[in-house]
């Protein structure tokens, strides 16, 4: 069966997932979205760097919904809830991952089953952290335990190697003044509720039965002024984040997500000292322990740039490859912890 896919959005991910459907043998795209009035009636085929193949993208919900797709592949970096809920309203499926990792726990949980309901339409969040290794791969290990005491999610990253000023600056609030930089800060309280989400979601489905989701934000001055991504970052502003997101049950510990990010210097001795990349560790009978890393190849000798972007292809190909599932879910939210496991069903032969 072929599912018709819409693409809502050209950006980083966006890209990727384009270029994912098209290679889909179970996915048909039918429409881009776009947001640039300089990207309306661009083909997708050069969108996604490649031949014409014959779609033009528009900046027209309304010539997004006359396509009739079974599912919009959603990828903006600031979701819009009220057109989410439009498609949905629609009977549009929604797969995305810019929100939504567990819905019963976000905060326009009320309106988005209306919506689900009123269309008949399922909408799915996911992703790489949060997503599939923060959530799906700690779930897999899980399987193989007889009891679980705490599992713990850490990321270490380095911003400087992502080449994006917007969010890195922008968003996440690296280089600006210490006393501006707090869990309540708008565009940080964003990104700390899907980590929340996560939590929530492991909690609930290992039955963890969590009291809260607590949030601690460390910060780490720059010791020196540097330049990043064509800005300079001054001594003494923020240079290093290390979140805690810690989902508690008669105040202990079970679930924890933990990032180590930090800007071109090293992270402080006190911190903990993972691989980079991400690293899952399960407490409990037996306890395991796994990690992974997004490497654009492990044989071929590629630009540091190429390693850097695996991490978008891979968070797009989750959300492409779980289009088909998310279509023929019933009705409603659908998890990561309640969708099958999903990959591209071929092997590369060139």
């Amino acid at each position: 069966m072929s599912y018709r896919v819409v693409q809502w959005g050209t950006g980083e991910i966006g890209r990727e997932a384009l270029r994912g459907i098209l290679d889909h043998r179970a996915l048909e795209l039918v429409g881009v979205k776009a947001h640039g009035a300089d990207k309306h009636g661009v083909d997708a085929g050069v969108l996604a760097g490649r031949d014409p193949v014959g779609i033009a993208a528009t900046t027209s919900i309304t010539e997004i919904l006359d396509a009739r797709p079974d599912c919009v592949l959603y990828t903006p970096r600031t979701p819009s809830v009220p057109v989410v809920c439009q498609l949905l309203r629609a009977g549009v499926n929604v797969v995305t991952t810019s929100f939504a990792f567990h819905q019963a726990r976000a905060r326009h949980r009320d309106e988005l089953h209306d919506a689900c309901r009123e269309g008949g339409s399922s909408l799915h969040g996911t992703g790489l952290n949060p997503g599939n290794l923060g959530a799906v791969l700690p779930l897999a290990m899980a399987g193989m335990c007889r009891e679980i005491e705490q599992v713990t999610i850490q990321e270490r990253a380095d911003w400087a190697l992502y080449d994006s000023a917007d969010i890195t600056f922008g968003q996440m609030m690296f280089g600006a003044p210490i006393s501006d930089v707090t869990v309540d800060s708008p565009s940080l309280q964003y990104t700390s509720e899907l980590f929340q989400q996560q939590v929530w979601l492991l909690g609930d489905a290992l039955g963890a039965d969590l009291d809260e989701v607590s949030v601690d934000l460390e910060l780490v001055p720059a010791e020196r002024d540097g330049e990043f991504l064509g800005r300079t970052v001054e001594a003494g502003t923020v240079a290093g984040q290390r979140w805690r997101w810690r989902g508690r049950r008669a105040g202990a510990t079970v679930i924890e997500t933990e990032t180590l990010w930090m800007l071109g210097q090293r992270q402080p001795r006190h911190w903990p000292s993972p691989q980079h990349g991400w690293t899952i560790t399960i407490e409990g009978a037996p306890s395991l322990q796994a990690h992974v890393v997004t490497l654009a190849s492990f044989r071929r000798d590629v630009p540091m740039s190429e390693h850097v972007h695996a991490a978008s292809v891979a968070t797009a190909m989750q959300a492409v490859n779980a289009v088909p599932a998310a279509c023929a879910a019933p009705a409603g939210f659908v998890t990561m912890a309640e969708l099958p496991l999903a990959w591209l069903p071929r092997i590369a032969t060139s």
